[in-house]
């Protein structure tokens, strides 16, 4: 049995993040939806269906309203452990008991190694500060021959779609969140730009390679709605 994870502690703009969604749980599903035109669900379904069609056990990180956890489990792939580092977000969950949840950092998995037959995560990397190590420490709780996929927002690589994308990112989802609230109003403020950053830090070829640095290989990769969602699968080597 290995040791669990060890990190340091999360940089302010990491916490600024937690802080930033923190309040979002009860309205999540619902302003993800709008948000993106209702194409998460099926981002969701894709990235459930990358994992295999039975796994005893997943663990699901960043679960935050348990969306991803529960397609697995209607899926009938297998059981699922949840595993976010927002207390409020696991709150506004009403799986019925379906699957446990762990309040964690994923940096700093509670797991030994080799734990879980599979690992899901969305939409984490763009808020850790070290996303090689978080990788690492993903594929660590992985045993070898299970599959690790993640979702995460993109940015189109079509010049139109990408002017159209930023458009949309800047302009009209702060407008759609400002109709709902003001969280919402900052939170459609925070994204594009967001996002944007993570990809001019971590371009595809630049994440493929950190995704083989920790073990994960080969990778492949799903470009979703014109590039608006990226779907990254591997094995545990």
């Amino acid at each position: 049995m290995g040791d669990t994870g060890m990190a340091r502690e999360p940089s302010e703009r990491t916490r600024h993040a937690g802080v930033l969604f923190a309040g979002l749980g009860p309205r999540y599903d619902q302003m993800g939806a709008i948000l993106s035109f209702g194409q998460d669900a099926r981002w969701r379904r894709f990235l459930v269906s990358r994992i295999g069609p039975t796994r005893p056990l997943v663990l699901d990180v960043a679960t935050g309203t348990g969306l991803v956890a529960r397609e697995i489990v209607d899926t009938g792939i297998g059981r699922v452990v949840g595993l976010d580092r927002s207390e409020p977000m696991l709150r506004s969950q009403s799986n019925g008991a379906a699957f446990a949840n762990v309040l964690a950092r994923a940096e700093a998995l509670p797991f030994a190694d080799a734990t879980f037959d599979a690992l899901t995560v969305t939409y984490l990397l763009r808020y850790v500060d070290d996303p090689g190590a978080t990788l690492r420490e993903l594929a660590r709780v992985v045993r070898p021959g299970g599959v690790v996929a993640s979702l995460e927002f993109g940015v189109p690589t079509s010049p139109v779609w990408r002017a159209a994308w930023w458009g949309y990112t800047r302009w009209v989802m702060p407008l759609i969140g400002a109709l709902d609230s003001r969280e919402w109003r900052e939170v459609g403020r925070f994204l594009g730009p967001s996002i944007e950053r993570f990809w001019r830090a971590y371009p595809l070829a630049e994440q493929q390679r950190l995704w083989a640095a920790a073990g994960l290989a080969p990778g492949r990769v799903r470009r979703m709605s014109l590039g608006g969602g990226v779907v990254m699968w591997a094995v545990r080597r």
